[in-house]
C-alpha cells in the first residue's frame, strides 16, 4: 500500500437507482461523492437519474457528477450531448461535471479512429456551447484502441479505471495527451444494497 493510501476522497459510480438509505449509509461510511450514469449506450437518457442524483444529494453527498456513455451507432453526438443537458434542466437536477464514457473498442464504437474521434470532438464541443464542465472516462486500453492517437480529450480532467484496490494514481502511465489523471476507479462490488465502482480522488 503506498502513502497515498492515507489520504484523499472516496467516491462511488452507479447506473442504477440507489436510495437515500443507501447513500446515506454509505456517506456515513466515508463515501463523499457520487457520479451517476445519465445517458446509456442505447442512445436514451437514463430514466433514474434525475431521482438517483436527488437522493445523493439528499444523503448529504458533498459532490454529484453525471456521466454519458454515448451511442456511437445512432450517430449525432450533439444530439446525444444535448439531450442530456435538456433532461438535466427540464428535472432541475444539480449537478457538477458530466463526464463522457470512453469504453468498449469493437463493440460501443466504430473501427476508424479517425471517425470515432470526430464524434468525441463534437460532443465535446456541444457540451461546451451548453456551458457545462466536461470530463472523461477512459482508460489507456480503451482509448488508444478507439481513437488511435487523437489527443483532442486531454484538455480535459480525466478518470480513469484500474481495479487494482489502490487508493492513488502511483500506478498511472501518461496517454492520450494527459499526464494526470483527476478520478480513479480502483474497485467494483456491492455496497449497502447498491451496486458501485469505488472511487478515489485526491
Amino acid at each position: 500500500m503506498g502513502s497515498t493510501e492515507l489520504s484523499g476522497t472516496e467516491g462511488v459510480e452507479v447506473s442504477t437507482l440507489v436510495s437515500t438509505s443507501s447513500f446515506g449509509a454509505m456517506r456515513s461510511n466515508g463515501v463523499e461523492f457520487a457520479i451517476m450514469r445519465g445517458y446509456r449506450s442505447t442512445g436514451s437518457v437514463d430514466p433514474n437519474l434525475a431521482a438517483t442524483v436527488a437522493n445523493a444529494w439528499a444523503a448529504g453527498m458533498s459532490h454529484v457528477d453525471v456521466y454519458q456513455f454515448p451511442c456511437y451507432s445512432c450517430g449525432n453526438a450533439a444530439g446525444q450531448a444535448d439531450a442530456l443537458i435538456g433532461h438535466l434542466k427540464d428535472n432541475s437536477v444539480k449537478y457538477g461535471t458530466v463526464w463522457l464514457d470512453v469504453e468498449g473498442p469493437g463493440t460501443y464504437w466504430g473501427s476508424s479512429h479517425v471517425a470515432n474521434a470526430a464524434f468525441i470532438n463534437d460532443w465535446l464541443q456541444a457540451m461546451k456551447e451548453q456551458g457545462a464542465a466536461i470530463g472523461i472516462y477512459t482508460s489507456a486500453s480503451q482509448w488508444e484502441p478507439i481513437v488511435g492517437s487523437y489527443t483532442g480529450g486531454s484538455a480535459y480532467p480525466l478518470w480513469y479505471a484500474n481495479l487494482d484496490d489502490t487508493r492513488g494514481f502511483d500506478d498511472f502511465t501518461p496517454f492520450g495527451g494527459w499526464t494526470k489523471p483527476s478520478i480513479k476507479t480502483h474497485n467494483t462490488g456491492t455496497l449497502f444494497g447498491a451496486g458501485v465502482e469505488r472511487l478515489w480522488r485526491p
